[in-house]
């Protein structure tokens, strides 16, 4: 890790240090030196956190030293990448030492759930801004991407969209849910877990892949421009939505807008010809992990996304997810 005056090495020393077996130089140096493994590709991806944007200011320093990996290895997962390694960057408001130590616990708890050695980085002192770098390995040729949906395609997303946008309206107090909801949609919001398993298990099975960090709209569309299509969703095969302690708490509207435009959930969203259905049907029993299909690539518009209602007629959404210039 590179940096400036003695304490910063103090404090990554003390913090950030860690074992690298799977490097052949970790931090220390100007450069980590790694070794991919014989035959394959490297898949880099690069997301940045930022206080009062991406998580509140008062957010738990574990949960986030998790989620600021977790998001990377997120992207890793949608492109059928095993993650190796990670590098961290940040801007820190001043040397809190109990809050770095309990950021770095967590870090490094997500770091070792998931096999990823982390070989370098950067500190600075600034508003709180958090950078990592993860990079994961696939054989040429088995990335999923972006590109590759067909016209009849099902559309598949995994777990349940929509909890963490609802643990963030909890927060907010936007609105009161009850156990074991409650819970569930704080713990999707504070600590996603990337789904790595599935994006392997999909290699070879889908056709494109994504994952939903803006919004499940926004994210399919995403799918849907890049392979020239446009994308249909059935309101009935979504899975079905937490119910607040009364009807009024948690109105259907707000629920509907977290679970399609909410985003931050860190599922995959991906696509698969019709005859996969068993193969997928295994692989959400083999991973213990429900898999929705929830609509269909269809031809139109290239990146137009549609919600339908049960009797096949659109359904109006005031918007389709986050978009930080909008």
């Amino acid at each position: 890790m590179a940096g400036g005056q003695s304490s910063e090495f103090a404090l990554i020393g003390r913090y950030f240090s860690r074992p690298t077996p799977s490097a052949v130089l970790g931090p220390g140096d100007d450069c980590a030196l790694l070794a991919p493994s014989p035959g394959r590709q490297l898949a880099v991806t690069t997301d940045m956190l930022v206080a009062g944007t991406h998580f509140l200011p008062d957010t738990d320093p574990r949960n986030l030293g998790w989620k600021a990996l977790a998001v990377n290895l997120s992207d890793l997962a949608a492109m059928g990448a095993r993650p190796r390694w990670a590098l961290l960057a940040g801007s820190l408001p001043g040397a809190d030492e109990a809050w770095i130590a309990a950021f770095a616990e967590g870090f490094f708890a997500c770091a070792g759930a998931y096999g990823v050695d982390v070989v370098g980085g950067d500190t600075t002192r600034g508003p709180l801004n958090l950078c990592v770098t993860a990079l994961g390995e696939v054989a040429p040729g088995d990335a999923l991407r972006r590109d590759g949906a067909r016209p009849g395609d099902d559309i598949w997303v995994s777990g349940r969209p929509g909890l963490a946008a609802l643990g963030l309206a909890q927060l907010q107090g936007k609105v009161v849910l009850a156990e074991p909801w409650r819970r569930l949609c704080l713990a999707a919001l504070e600590q996603p877990r990337p789904r790595v398993a599935l994006g392997l298990a999909l290699v070879g099975v889908a056709s494109a892949a994504i994952d939903v960090s803006d919004g499940l709209l926004a994210d399919l569309g995403h799918i849907a421009d890049r392979s020239g299509l446009a994308a249909a969703v059935h309101l009935v095969q979504l899975p079905h939505l937490p119910k607040g302690p009364t009807p009024e708490s948690l109105p259907r509207a707000l629920a509907l807008d977290c679970q399609l435009a909410g985003g931050d959930d860190y599922e995959l969203c991906f696509t698969a010809a019709p005859d996969q259905r068993l193969a997928i049907g295994r692989i959400a029993a083999d991973l213990e992990l429900p898999l929705w299909c929830i609509g269909e690539m269809v031809a139109g518009a290239a990146g137009a996304v549609s919600v339908l209602d049960p009797d096949g007629n659109p359904v109006a959404c005031d918007r389709h997810g986050f978009d930080h210039f909008a």
